[in-house]
C-alpha cells in the first residue's frame, strides 16, 4: 500500500532554517503529484506547497512564498521542502500529501480533501 513517511521536523530559531523530507513507497512516485500542508494546534490544515510529476509546476501558498522551496527527487522516491527565513507563525505539523491524479487546474492542490494519500506528519516548532 501506499505510505508517506515524513522526516526532518525539528526546532529551530525565528529566521533560520530547516529541510522535511518525505520518503514514498508503493507508488510509482515519479507519476504522483506530491504535496505540503500543515496545520497549528487549532486551526485548520493548510495548503503550503504542491509540485507536479515533472517538476514543471510548483505552487505554494502567499504565506510561504518566496522562503520555502519544494522539490523532488523521483529516483529516490522522496519530495523535500526548503525552509528559509522561518517565523514562529509557520509552528505546525507538516503533512507530505500525494495523488495520482494530475489535475488540469491546480486550484485543486490548494484543497485538503482533494488529495488522496498522506503521511503522519512531523513537527516544525520556530521559536521567537
Amino acid at each position: 500500500q501506499v505510505q508517506l513517511v515524513e522526516s526532518g521536523g525539528g526546532l529551530v530559531q525565528a529566521g533560520g532554517s530547516l529541510r522535511v523530507s518525505c520518503a514514498a513507497s508503493g507508488l510509482t512516485f515519479s507519476s504522483y503529484v506530491v504535496g505540503w500542508f500543515r496545520q497549528a494546534p487549532g486551526k485548520e490544515r493548510e495548503f503550503v506547497a504542491a509540485i507536479r510529476w515533472s517538476s514543471s509546476g510548483t505552487y505554494y501558498s502567499d504565506s510561504v512564498k518566496g522562503r520555502f522551496t519544494i522539490s523532488r527527487d523521483n529516483a529516490k522516491n522522496t519530495v523535500y521542502l526548503q525552509m528559509n527565513s522561518l517565523k514562529p507563525e509557520d509552528t505546525a505539523v507538516y503533512y507530505c500529501t500525494a495523488d495520482a491524479r494530475q489535475s488540469t487546474s491546480a486550484l485543486n492542490y490548494y484543497n485538503s480533501e482533494w488529495w488522496g494519500y498522506w503521511g503522519q506528519g512531523t513537527q516544525v516548532t520556530v521559536s521567537s
